[in-house]
């Protein structure tokens, strides 16, 4: 079960870097490709979310839940695969449900925003799930910079508490202000 694992994880890392790549396309041109680009990001995030459910299944069948949370990586590691699959669920939903309106006004920021947080969390949870395979990355090398060493700590650094909470707040401003334009 594990080799389907390693396998099924690259598809939705695939996917969802082809999404973001998308979505920065789109933010800053409504040019011919961007908007041929556009027409398969839903297909394309969807997908991304199928087989997201499928890698992260079959990541909690390779490793008992005891196992996996006995060490911080272990736990830093299931909650990036976490919030990665549900900012990827997000914005898949967001992009079928708005349509090309999604592209509107201040929502294209918050695609954009949206787009880099999943990107930056699937850097995090294949980081993550790189080192517990043995592969380490230099991403690591950035993270302990940052206050988070990837083998010890678990919990999130007080700056990107304020990060977090800072960013939850400016979602819902430019959430509310794109439901009553004015």
């Amino acid at each position: 079960m594990e080799a389907y694992h390693h396998m099924l994880v690259h598809f939705p890392l695939a996917l969802w870097t082809t999404g973001a790549i998308i979505i920065l396309i789109r933010t800053f041109s409504a040019g011919g490709f961007a908007l041929a680009a556009d027409r398969v990001l839903a297909p394309i995030l969807w997908l991304g979310t199928a087989i997201g459910l499928l890698a992260y299944a079959t990541g909690l069948l390779v490793w008992s839940l005891e196992a996996i949370t006995y060490t911080p990586m272990g736990r830093n590691h299931i909650l990036a695969a976490t919030w990665t699959l549900a900012y990827w669920v997000l914005i898949a939903v967001l992009r079928q449900r708005v349509g090309e309106a999604v592209w509107t006004g201040r929502r294209r920021w918050l695609m954009l925003l949206l787009g880099a947080l999943g990107g930056v969390l699937l850097a995090v949870a294949g980081t993550l799930g790189g080192h517990l395979t043995g592969s380490a990355t230099a991403l690591s090398s950035v993270l302990r910079v940052l206050g988070w060493e990837v083998y010890t700590t678990f919990y999130m650094p007080l700056w990107m508490i304020i990060v977090t909470c800072l960013v939850a707040v400016s979602l819902v401003i430019i959430g509310l202000r794109s439901r009553h334009p004015g």
